[in-house]
């Protein structure tokens, strides 16, 4: 379950970050899991539904490439569905959900047949319409983000989703790797939290380190999404974005204890407060003699840690025009079975 109530859910971006390597890809499926987060997604593209002809045809000479075409770097990183199933079993294996960005229409056929617990929507395809509607009437919940786009396509997005589809959420992104925080935009949450009230939010980050995503859980994300990798300087533009183990496990860490912290909204004191409170709260003490029958108006009090515990100060403009049944030296505590 997402929103409302339960906790924020935590998907580890494995994306390509893998290297073509189904074992890392296991490895990594792994380290998620015993990190805490709550899925492992991958990305998944038909490749010739993905890019054009030429787009695959063309040289590719990043020190980044797994081939001399942009197509034998993709080919190279690209799982087959068998490979899907297997990794999807491995995942069910251990008691971690799995998924897939669906980079193209038949990606999403595919993911569909594979029985992926919700269909995640990447930036590059949030101004897709045609793309989500297909995907929304499919009935899977989807997780969309929202990089690269602006407030009216948002918005946009989010009717076309929910006319076909109520089970999705919005995920708050800027398109960069890694990412500056002056770009991160936190305050996108709360936009979008007034004008979408009835779908979670969440946040999908490129940053470096972990504290920009836990203030986005503090904000009320109830999906946070984090590139992961093994190793930071492996090949690939993902990596240097990428939370090593270390830092998955602290994230989710850190984001438990910020959802302990956040608590109710219910302000009284507590039981946990009772020891200060004993020690350390003041009471209405008498700031001068007060003989028995007396009118008591507020010059005659002082406000102090006193013994035995007496009136709450907040109660004292109670006590003014109120008749005193005893003596009263002055610095005693003032008692409700004192007055009148």
């Amino acid at each position: 379950m997402i929103g409302g109530s339960h906790p924020c859910f935590i998907i580890a971006e494995i994306g390509q970050n893998h290297q073509g390597d189904i074992e890392i890809a296991k490895k990594m499926i792994k380290m998620a899991k015993d990190c805490g987060a709550d899925c492992a997604k991958f990305q998944k593209s038909e490749l010739e539904y993905k890019f054009s002809k030429r787009a695959l045809e063309r040289p590719y000479n990043s020190k980044h490439s797994w081939g001399k075409t942009y197509g034998d770097h993709k080919r190279h990183l690209e799982f087959s569905h068998d490979q899907y199933r297997e990794l999807k079993k491995y995942a069910e294996d251990i008691g971690i959900f799995l998924t897939a960005s669906g980079m193209d229409e038949m990606a999403v056929e595919f993911l569909h047949e594979l029985d992926v617990p919700f269909f995640k929507v990447a930036s590059c395809d949030a101004n897709n319409f045609p793309y989500l509607e297909k995907t929304a009437r499919k009935g899977r919940p989807m997780v969309v983000s929202t990089g690269m786009q602006s407030m009216e396509t948002i918005r946009r997005v989010y009717k076309t989703v929910k006319e076909h589809n109520q089970k999705f959420t919005l995920l708050q992104c800027t398109s960069a790797y890694p990412l500056d925080p002056k770009d991160v935009n936190l305050s996108v949450i709360r936009k979008y939290q007034e004008e979408f009230p009835d779908v979670p939010i969440g946040y999908s980050g490129h940053e470096k380190g972990i504290y920009i995503t836990v203030a986005a859980v503090a904000m009320g994300a109830k999906v946070v999404e984090r590139h992961v990798t093994l190793n930071k300087t492996w090949k690939g533009n993902d990596h240097e974005a990428s939370l090593e183990p270390s830092e998955l496990a602290e994230l989710v860490r850190a984001i438990r204890l910020v959802e302990t912290a956040m608590g109710s909204p219910d302000k009284q004191m507590l039981p946990c407060e009772k020891t200060c409170h004993d020690k350390l709260g003041k009471s209405v003490i008498a700031k001068v003699t007060i003989t028995k029958g007396t009118v008591l108006s507020l010059d005659m009090f002082a406000v102090k840690v006193g013994e035995p515990k007496g009136i709450p100060p907040e109660n004292m403009q109670n006590l003014v025009g109120k008749k005193i049944k005893v003596d009263v030296e002055e610095d005693d505590s003032i008692l409700a079975d004192m007055i009148e």
